[in-house]
């Protein structure tokens, strides 16, 4: 049987306590169903450092609204073990407020390994610019859809984020991996927050990358400057502040088939179908994002998957360019598909079917 626990009426410092007390009655193995209104992830990572022992969970839809977490024990960990974080399964979106919220929360000396499905680095390009030199950082495996991380906290330390979400000392970042690191994390943040950039002067070259990545859609401006020091706050528009002229956006029209019509003629060509009901879940974004990155403008793929690949969708949402385009073609049980392609013409934003299911 499986134990339950609803956390939507008990305040947040409430938490910590009602997790623990249910996981500290629950034997090996068996699964406790967390129910909660808001991410319950750092307080697992808490619990295998303060009770030393592994914990497994999984969210039930990642997307989901309340969260539903089943979270059981596994075995005591060993000496200097550190407990694991599979994010995975949590859209790009959530996973660096998710880790970043994680350690916060550490204490000096303590850790855990985490797990994602491609190279966290631009998370350790965060966590040494809100904190500082505190943080160790050794990789355990690389590649193949499982990276894994060893990441201690060093030291004491609380975020510098007063006033924005992210902030990103560019002067640590190495030159070939800056403007990338940047653009990555910027699509993940929610609209109308506030990235915060440090650089050793103003970086006019992102400045017009970004203008031709995003339009209008963000507000740039240098909030302090002086000799080899550059500190800039890049706010993301709201959805309704993106258009021009003080316009409202208008929808659409929709055709049979779920494209838009205003949009129909930018629909990629279908070249080939990419099933990956059968590959292992690890291996199947490394090799959809392969074929999207082997892609001209213009082309695509329809994927095949036997779940519904929103959690794909934001991935794409947040690291690809205006060129990219989404389609659903079909949808049921055990069998989706999905139009994936660049367009030809970028409008600077991606471009999705105007159907009414769309996951954003």
């Amino acid at each position: 049987m499986v134990t339950e626990i609803d956390l939507r009426d008990s305040s947040p410092h409430e938490f910590p306590d009602r997790i623990y007390a249910a996981l500290d009655e629950t034997e090996t193995g068996v699964e406790v169903l967390v129910i909660a209104d808001r991410d319950i992830d750092a307080h697992l990572i808490q619990y295998q450092i303060e009770r030393d022992c592994a914990l497994d969970w999984a969210h039930e839809d990642p997307d989901a609204e309340p969260r539903e977490v089943r979270v059981s024990k596994q075995e005591p960990l060993g000496d200097d073990e550190l407990g694991t974080f599979d994010v995975r399964d949590l859209i790009p979106q959530r996973r660096h407020e998710v880790l970043l919220d994680t350690f916060d929360r550490l204490g000096p000396g303590e850790g855990f390994v985490l797990v994602n499905d491609h190279d966290p680095k631009p998370l350790y390009y965060e966590l040494r610019s809100m904190h500082g030199d505190v943080i160790e950082w050794e990789y355990a495996s690389r590649g193949s859809g499982e990276w894994r991380v060893e990441i201690v906290k060093t030291d004491a330390s609380i975020a510098d984020d007063e006033g924005v979400i992210t902030r990103y000392d560019v002067r640590e970042i190495p030159k070939p991996d800056r403007h990338e690191t940047i653009h990555h994390r910027y699509g993940m943040i929610p609209d109308g927050e506030t990235m915060e950039l440090i650089a050793p002067h103003e970086p006019q070259p992102l400045r017009r990358e970004f203008r031709e990545q995003y339009g209008d859609a963000f507000d740039w401006e240098v909030v302090e400057e002086e000799p080899g020091r550059c500190r800039v706050q890049i706010t993301k528009a709201e959805r309704s502040d993106a258009t021009s002229d003080g316009e409202e956006p208008t929808s659409a029209t929709a055709d049979n088939d779920g494209v838009s019509a205003e949009a129909s003629d930018e629909i990629p060509e279908s070249a080939a179908e990419l099933d990956v009901r059968d590959l292992p879940p690890a291996q199947r974004h490394e090799k959809i994002f392969k074929a999207y990155a082997d892609l001209d403008d213009g082309e695509g793929f329809t994927l095949v998957n036997d779940h519904d690949p929103k959690p794909l969708y934001h991935q794409f949402d947040a690291e690809a360019g205006p060129e990219f385009y989404w389609q659903y073609r079909k949808r049921d049980p055990g069998e989706f598909r999905v139009l994936i392609g660049k367009t030809e013409t970028h409008s600077g934003e991606p471009t999705v079917s105007e159907d009414p299911n769309a996951p954003f």
